[in-house]
């Protein structure tokens, strides 16, 4: 999938007054996803949301343009990665996730600044900058030139990417990108992730969730499994 969403939202202090009232009567526990283009704008976010009850974590979406630094991204820079996650840190009481772009060098330099900055654990990987044309219009299929590819094509990518973050830090990873099936789940848990998250299948299966538990437990039977989490690491 490609899309030029980018982070729609109603803003934080509506979140607060509008939607967290209603997510409160889940038992799930509900982590919000914080971002910002400046350094001050993720530290009030959180800010605000720690006055508030019901959240279990924050994932630091540090895939955002830093308008601050000329259109960087805090985490292709090991420097601006330390420097956003120790302000996030510095005010956050809940865990704290950090949420890593696929578009660096070396992944495991980044991973290392986010971990010695405060990150309880990190999310490998967001989606890759992508475009899709019209040969007949001439023009882009989407509303912006470019925007972020997810899913299925991603796996591959993003499973090396938690494999390289994994060995050199010593925090959760959990990773995403194309997870379907029970076998994608337990791929990335060969490579070190200790928890998977499910975006793009739900465009298809709204309960994709849902039913990849079920048929997780089933697989794991299969396998003569006991936990699922003796897969983590089992890569050889």
């Amino acid at each position: 999938m490609l899309n030029a969403i980018g982070l729609q939202n109603v803003g934080v202090r509506a979140f607060v007054a509008e939607k967290l009232p209603e997510l409160r009567g889940y038992s799930t526990p509900i982590i919000a996803n914080v971002f910002g283009y400046t350094m001050s704008d993720y530290v009030e976010v959180i800010r605000v949301l720690e006055d508030t009850e019901g959240l279990a974590a924050y994932e630091l979406n540090i895939s955002c343009p830093n308008v601050e630094k000329g259109g960087a991204e805090y985490s292709t820079d090991p420097a601006l990665t330390g420097q956003a996650v120790g302000a996030a840190r510095a005010v956050a009481k809940r865990p704290l996730w950090v949420k890593l772009s696929p578009i660096v060098g070396n992944i495991g330099v980044i991973a290392r600044a986010a971990e010695s900055a405060g990150a309880d654990a990190l999310v490998v990987a967001n989606t890759y900058p992508a475009m899709c044309l019209d040969v007949y219009t001439r023009r882009s299929r989407l509303g912006s030139t470019s925007g972020g590819l997810s899913g299925s094509a991603i796996k591959p990518i993003t499973v090396k990417l938690v494999y390289e973050a994994s060995r050199v830090t010593n925090i959760p990873i959990v990773g995403l990108g194309g997870i379907t099936s029970p076998a994608d789940v337990a791929e990335y848990m060969l490579v070190g992730a200790s928890a998977v998250e499910v975006g793009t299948a739900h465009f298809v299966d709204p309960r994709a969730s849902e039913r990849l538990v079920g048929s997780l437990e089933e697989w794991c039977r299969n396998q003569n499994l006991f936990e699922v989490s003796s897969l983590q690491g089992g890569f050889k």
